[in-house]
């Protein structure tokens, strides 16, 4: 039976309170967690499945794994680097259990960070152009190996520091930096050959 809700104290708004309110009895406190990393998670899974309604299952099963972990939550560290680390590791158990194929990437507001949109003044040339450059650019994004591929889009779509990259990977500082460093030096050579077939 759920105890009646603490009262807000300075720090309501640190993911870890909010859980511990939750916990408590108060339920706008778990909502207000949801509401800040839906988003973030989403896309994560979406860049890594291709699939925007496994995308979502996932992303509703790793808030639920969240809430099942509230009472002993203590000694688990940050809450963001823990949803992106349990997000992962759904993904990859689902994918080695139903050996999928990766689907087209979803464009639009969902893209990689790193893309570069076209400015529409630039005519419909350039649109079509950037577009194309877009797909390219996802597709060499997917072409990396698996984990130089999550630390680019943990990193640039989602915003999180090296040491909550280390955290969720589960791999050494150095080790997310020189992955982000290979990843870039590959996405940049692809880039480059874009310019030279451009240019010919």
């Amino acid at each position: 039976m759920r105890r009646a809700p603490a009262p807000p104290g300075p720090d309501e708004d640190d993911d870890g309170a909010l859980l511990l309110r939750w916990r408590d009895g108060d339920e706008r406190a778990f909502a207000r967690l949801v509401d800040r990393y839906q988003d973030a998670l989403y896309g994560f899974l979406l860049q890594r499945t291709r699939r925007p309604a496994l995308a979502q299952e996932l992303c509703q099963e790793t808030f639920l794994r969240l809430a099942g972990a509230a009472d002993g939550w203590s000694a688990r560290g940050p809450v963001r680097a823990w949803l992106f680390r349990v997000a992962r590791n759904l993904a990859i158990d689902h994918a080695r259990r139903h050996a999928t194929q990766r689907e087209e990437s979803v464009a639009g507001e969902d893209g990689h960070a790193l893309e570069r949109h076209a400015d529409p003044a630039d005519g419909p040339d350039a649109a079509a152009e950037g577009e194309l450059l877009r797909t390219k650019l996802r597709a060499a994004v997917a072409e990396l190996p698996e984990e130089q591929r999550d630390v680019l889009l943990l990193r640039h779509d989602d915003g999180l520091s090296f040491p909550e990259i280390a955290e969720v990977l589960g791999v050494p500082l150095n080790t997310c930096k020189s992955r982000l460093r290979y990843a870039l030096e590959t996405l940049r050579g692809h880039l480059a050959d874009l310019e030279r077939d451009r240019a010919s």
